[in-house]
């Protein structure tokens, strides 16, 4: 089933030059050994930082006082077999096998899995209707376990202190704090230097859980025979409806499977296949099966099994090594927030933001500083108010669940329509990667009142500001639309009635490809004057990651000094105006910046009863677009050079 998208994808590369998107990255054209052993170690710091750091917590969290389950024998066996087949069929054979070749262009993530879906279906209007908010939502719910990942992660690894000494289990809290404020402070300088260590220091981490977990299973072997589903089964028979809902915490074994394909564009595919599957999943079953075998010896080391399987001298430095790996799990996820909120400014679901890049090689190391520290007052509050590890795992499993059920429908859209599966593959796909997720999401959901409205409001509350913005900007578009006229008339126009030529150029930014820009209407009308060289400027973001710098610019000249520019770009880039000015020159249209007026249009939104959106809404649109950053810094514009007009708009 996998050789028909690999055959497509040569189909699409070779449409992607003619079109001008960019083709997939080099890292998948099969890097050799030596190219390959580094980008495994950087995925092992970036994108298995998450699932990584889920033993602290995860199986003893499966027997939780919660769910009143005895520590028997045949319980730990069918909660480790669970486990590890869990393992094997989302991560090892959902996640690995399928959902990493449904690449955008060689960039993964659940935004660019729904531009995939929805390229697929653009003859079905109700297909678009129903694919673009269910990516929304997915990517709204990820925003959730952006903030729950830090406080569980640091807070689970903190609390190993009071297995080294009781003495700082006062402090726990306090310390998570600190943790936690320092990593949110350092990202206004990025993590290019601190970068470099994340894969070593997650290497030693894996390594640690292996050798733990090793040190565990010699104790007690009989532990391996977990790894026959039969006590999957067996446990579900035994222990009725308490073992459904202790698949709510069996789940926590999977956080971070997202990342896995988010990061794919930073890594390719086959290095984190190869890290996965020989580093991370053995390690992580190794140390897994070493916990229950702690627990079939000393069932009371449920206390905390993971930090109660190292020797008591290791104890200590165990603690330190595990908070290292939980603030680079939670750096990796922070950094894939920052990435998907720009991406979402790029498609048009969320309005301009600052986002400062901090590094001037890599594009993708970025910071937003707004969404940073709303982040930290959010993680802070979730520490605060949970307390523990176990407290916050019960907020966890919806955000996960629910991405992994989203991506689940996305990607058979892929298979079906992009891939072209028969129809009996393609459902049985479906069925059977579904109808897990939904068992799982189904669980949590039992657990909403616990803590896991958290990410359900969250995400909620992101989906409704994104949804709100883009139809916003549609009614906002449609009424600067009605109130331009097209092109033709209005060279008609100035031909009847020629307005003043006052020497230089000037660019008229516009979001409408077809008229003509209100400020240069309002300009003639109030001032009676054009400029000698007159050009409408139009950015579009295609839904690809990247757009061939050669295409990047497109020019019209509809009359000797009067041109349309059309500058493309895909939702991982960022627009600014002196690389479209280069584009131009190479093209034979020169505009100089310093002599070059910018003319922008500043909208003032009036909300009002008019059909479109709810007054709530509009009130909300209105606010949002007051608070946008100005154009003049998001596109790099010299401010000294640039022309504000003001336009009230009622919507």
């Amino acid at each position: 089933m996998t050789s028909r998208p690999r055959k497509l994808k040569k189909r699409h590369r070779r449409t992607e030059r003619v079109q001008g998107v960019s083709s997939v990255s080099s890292r998948e054209e099969s890097p050799g050994s030596k190219a390959l052993f580094p980008m495994v170690v950087g995925a092992l710091g970036v994108v298995f930082g998450d699932i990584g750091t889920s033993p602290l917590y995860a199986f003893k969290e499966c027997f939780s006082p919660h769910y009143g389950l005895a520590l028997s024998p045949e319980n730990v066996l069918g909660i480790l077999s669970l486990l590890f087949w869990t393992m094997v069929l989302v991560v090892a054979i959902k996640y690995m096998m399928f959902i990493l070749e449904a690449d955008n262009r060689g960039e993964g993530g659940i935004l660019a899995l729904m531009s995939l879906a929805s390229m697929s279906t653009r003859s079905s209007k109700w297909a678009r209707i129903i694919l673009i908010p269910m990516g929304l939502f997915g990517a709204s719910l990820l925003y959730g376990e952006g903030i729950i990942t830090p406080a569980i992660s640091v807070l689970s690894a903190v609390e190993g202190i009071k297995i080294a000494t009781p003495v700082f289990e006062h402090y726990i809290i306090p310390l998570t704090l600190i943790i936690l404020v320092v990593l949110f402070l350092v990202q206004k300088h990025g993590t290019g230097k601190i970068g470099t260590f994340f894969g070593p220091v997650i290497a030693v981490w894996f390594g640690s859980l292996a050798i733990f977990g090793l040190i565990g299973i010699v104790d007690n072997p009989a532990v391996l025979w977990a790894l026959n589903p039969y006590y999957a089964v067996q446990f579900f028979i035994m222990n009725g409806k308490v073992s459904f809902f202790v698949l709510g915490a069996v789940v926590l074994v999977i956080t971070g499977s997202e990342a896995l394909y988010a990061d794919m564009g930073h890594f390719g595919r086959q290095a984190i296949r190869w890290a996965w599957f020989s580093f991370v999943m053995p390690a992580l079953v190794l140390n897994y099966f070493g916990q229950g075998a702690l627990l079939l010896s000393r069932p009371e080391a449920i206390e905390n099994p993971f930090f109660l399987l190292a020797p008591s001298q290791l104890v200590l430095p165990l603690v330190i090594l595990a908070t290292a790996a939980s603030v680079i799990a939670s750096q990796a996820l922070i950094s894939g927030v920052f990435s998907l909120a720009k991406q979402a400014v790029q498609l048009g679901f969320l309005p301009r933001l600052r986002i400062v890049h901090t590094s001037s090689q890599e594009m993708g190391q970025i910071y937003l500083p707004l969404l940073n520290w709303l982040m930290l007052a959010g993680v802070l509050w979730l520490v605060v108010t949970f307390k523990t590890s176990s407290a916050l795992a019960a907020a966890y499993g919806i955000a996960v669940t629910g991405t992994m059920a989203i991506s689940t429908l996305l990607a058979f859209v892929v298979v079906r329509r992009l891939w072209h599966w028969k129809l009996t593959p393609a459902l049985a796909f479906l069925f059977i990667f579904l109808t897990v997720d939904l068992v799982f999401l189904t669980t949590c959901l039992f657990k909403f009142f616990e803590g896991g409205w958290v990410p359900v409001c969250l995400g909620l509350s992101i989906f409704t500001l994104m949804t709100t913005w883009r139809t916003g900007r549609r009614i906002l578009v449609a009424h600067l639309k009605e109130r331009s006229v097209p092109v033709e008339r209005f060279l008609e126009d100035i031909k009847k009635d020629p307005p003043l030529v006052v020497p230089g150029s000037a660019i008229y930014m516009s979001g409408d490809p077809w008229g003509v820009p209100i400020p240069l209407l309002h300009n003639l009308k109030h001032n009676k004057v054009m400029h000698e060289r007159v050009a409408i400027l139009t950015i579009t973001t295609r839904e690809v990651p990247h757009y061939n710098k050669a295409e990047r610019v497109r020019i019209e000249h509809i009359t000797p000094n009067f041109m349309r520019i059309f500058a493309v770009y895909g939702f991982r880039e960022m627009p600014k105006i002196r690389e479209i000015l280069e584009a131009c020159a190479a093209k034979g249209e020169v505009f100089k910046v310093d002599e070059t007026t910018f003319v922008l249009g500043r909208e003032t939104i009036l909300p009002s009863d008019k059909p479109g959106m709810s007054l709530w809404r509009e009130r909300i649109f209105a606010l949002m677009s007051r608070n946008a950053q100005r154009p003049t810094a998001y596109f790099d514009i010299p401010v000294n050079q640039v022309i504000e007009v003001g336009i009230q708009v009622e919507i």
